[in-house]
Formats: structure tokens, C-alpha cells, sequence
């Protein structure tokens, strides 16, 4: 049986990587005749990117579960100290995308394949970053993990999930995927398409 902490973490997971799927999806389609809205809803969803994954996922993995997994699974470091990593670099790099996003919104289109390339390297990154947890860090968490540690761990993730992973809203971010789903074309949203 799966404990609630590795349904919460692979719950999260597949709503970043809807997140992160859209926004490539709305980069290829561009801004059309709806640049005001197409900039709009690109810097709702790498808020939502920095507000949940760097700020509140990240660090119940670095300060929960690593430390409990490395307790009986010291093998395991080299692969934690580089997931340690990214996710120290994490808030930095979603940062540095805002800032692309916003010259190529402010500056013009000669921006724009920076802030392309920049954000296909960063989909890439953070697609092999959550493989890794689930193909290496997760099953050696289940089947090494005692009765207390998950214990601990699922109610620690499910003290604070994700709204948009949870299914439960959050009122305190309502707007923000209201602002993300009204707003983006189909498939990723309800609004008319850009162009």
C-alpha cells in the first residue's frame, strides 16, 4: 500500500507537470492579438510554480523525507545531494524565468527566444528532477521508511498540499487559477485562443 505522503508528492508532481506542459503549450501558440492576457496568464502559472513547488513542496521533501530515507539508505546520497541542489537552485531558476518573461513582455520579441529556450530548459530540468524522486527516491522510501517515519510524513504533507494537486481550493489562491484556467486557451483553459 502506497502511504498518503508518496500520493501527496506524486499528486503534486502530476499538477506541476500540467503546469509546466501548458506553459510550453501557450509558449508555442504565442501571445497572438492577446499579448496583454497570453503575459498575463505565462506569469500567473510561474507564480503558482514559485508559490507551491520551490515554497512549499520542496522543503517538506528536504527537511522530511531525505533526512529520514538517508537514515537507511546512505547509499542514497549522491542522489539526494543533487535533488538537494536543485531544489536549493530551484526558487533562483523560476526567478530568472520571470525576468526573461518580462523583458520579452517589456522589450519586445527580440526577448522571446531567450525566454523560449530558457523555458524548455527548465521544463526539461524539472521533468528529470521529479523522475528521479519517483523512479529512485520513492520506492527505496517505501520499502525503508518505519511505521513512525510515515506516520510522521503523511500528516506533515497533508498539513499543507497543494491546492491545485488536492482538489480542495484554497480561497487564498482562488484567483490565481481562476486567473490561470479563464484566461489560457483550450486545451489548457476555457478562454478564446490568442490569435
Amino acid at each position: 500500500m502506497t502511504h498518503a505522503a508518496i500520493q501527496i508528492i506524486l499528486k503534486e508532481h502530476a499538477a506541476l507537470s500540467a503546469v509546466l506542459r501548458s506553459l510550453l503549450m501557450l509558449l508555442a501558440q504565442g501571445p497572438g492579438d492577446a499579448p496583454e492576457r497570453f503575459f498575463d496568464v505565462m506569469r500567473a502559472m510561474l507564480f503558482y510554480i514559485d508559490e507551491f513547488p520551490e515554497r512549499r513542496h520542496h522543503p517538506k521533501e528536504s527537511d522530511l523525507l531525505f533526512p529520514k530515507l538517508l537514515r537507511y539508505r546512505p547509499d542514497l546520497l549522491t542522489v539526494v545531494c543533487r535533488l538537494e541542489n536543485e531544489h536549493l537552485a530551484g526558487e533562483g531558476r523560476v526567478r530568472a524565468l520571470q525576468h526573461l518573461l518580462l523583458a520579452w513582455e517589456l522589450l519586445g520579441e527580440a526577448r522571446r527566444a531567450a525566454f523560449a529556450s530558457a523555458a524548455a530548459e527548465y521544463v526539461a530540468f524539472y521533468r528529470d528532477h521529479m523522475r528521479t524522486e519517483e523512479s529512485q527516491l520513492l520506492p527505496a522510501a517505501e520499502a525503508a521508511l518505519s511505521a513512525q517515519d510515515w506516520r510522521e510524513l503523511d500528516a506533515a504533507f497533508a498539513a499543507d498540499p497543494d491546492p491545485l494537486a488536492a482538489g480542495a481550493p484554497d480561497s487564498c489562491y482562488e484567483r490565481l487559477f481562476a486567473r490561470i484556467v479563464l484566461n489560457a486557451p483550450a486545451p489548457i483553459g476555457v478562454g478564446p485562443a490568442f490569435a
